[in-house]
């Protein structure tokens, strides 16, 4: 399912316009994404929980010139459905 399905069916179950819906989705994938920068989690009871993991430094492999390299540490979203 993408974004434009997820807007149709939520829309048509709750009765709003698909413009409203639309505007709903975007406001709350924008506040998720905001708690998430501060490194907040984002726990949704009966849904889930959206966390930040830390991948630390590593290294890996080029496979075109079979040479080692460092991949850097990052930070990624996880989410664990409940």
């Amino acid at each position: 399912m993408n974004k434009s399905e997820l807007v149709k069916a939520i829309s048509e179950k709750s009765g709003s316009t698909i413009k409203d819906t639309e505007k709903f989705l975007d406001s709350f994938v924008e506040t998720i994404t905001e708690a998430m920068q501060k490194g907040d989690d984002v726990t949704l009871v009966g849904f889930g929980t959206f966390s930040v993991a830390e991948r630390a430094e590593r290294i890996g492999r080029n496979f075109k010139t079979g040479k080692n390299i460092q991949i850097p540490a990052s930070k990624s979203v996880k989410f664990k459905a409940r």
